[in-house]
C-alpha cells in the first residue's frame, strides 16, 4: 500500500498527474471515500493529465467517456447502483477488457462483487484541515498502482 497526504487542491492535482503517468491502459481503478472527499476532483486531475479533457461527475448519466488523450477513460458513478440488473444496464461489463482504456469507478463499494481481481483501489479520507486529504493506493492482490 502507498499512502499520500495532500494539503491543497493543487497538491491533489499533482498526485493525479503522478497517477496518470503510471497508467498503461486496461486498468480498473475503484475510488472509495465519503461524499465530498475528492473522488471526482482526483479523477479530473488524472483525466486532464492524460490529455483527455475535463472530467465531471457522471452521477446522473452513470458513465462519461473521455477520448482524445493518451488513453480513453470511462468514468462510472455507481452511487445509485444496488442490483445486478442495474449494473448490467450501465454497460459496465462490456468495457472491462479494453486494453486501450482505463475504467474509473466512483462508489465502487456498491459493485464490489463485480470488480475484476486486478482492480486498483484508491481510498480517500478527509484530513485535519478543510483542503487536506489522505489517499491510500493499493491492489486487491497487493500489487500497487504507482
Amino acid at each position: 500500500m502507498k499512502e499520500y497526504t495532500t494539503k491543497s487542491p493543487e497538491e491533489t492535482t499533482l498526485l493525479g498527474s503522478e497517477i496518470a503517468a503510471c497508467l498503461q491502459g486496461g486498468e480498473t481503478i475503484a475510488f472509495r471515500g465519503p461524499m465530498g472527499a475528492g473522488k471526482t476532483t482526483l479523477t479530473h486531475s488524472i483525466v486532464s493529465a492524460l490529455g483527455a479533457g475535463h472530467a465531471s461527475s457522471p452521477t446522473f448519466s452513470l458513465m462519461h467517456e473521455y477520448k482524445g488523450g493518451r488513453l480513453t477513460v470511462r468514468h462510472f458513478d455507481m452511487y445509485r447502483i444496488h442490483e445486478w440488473e442495474e449494473l448490467y444496464s450501465t454497460g459496465f461489463m462490456d468495457y472491462l477488457d479494453d486494453e486501450n482504456a482505463v475504467i474509473f469507478i466512483e462508489w465502487s463499494e456498491n459493485v464490489e462483487e463485480a470488480l475484476p481481481p486486478e482492480t486498483q483501489i484508491i481510498e480517500i479520507e478527509f484530513g485535519k484541515n478543510e483542503n487536506e486529504r489522505h489517499f491510500k493506493l493499493y491492489h486487491k492482490e497487493e500489487k500497487i498502482l504507482c
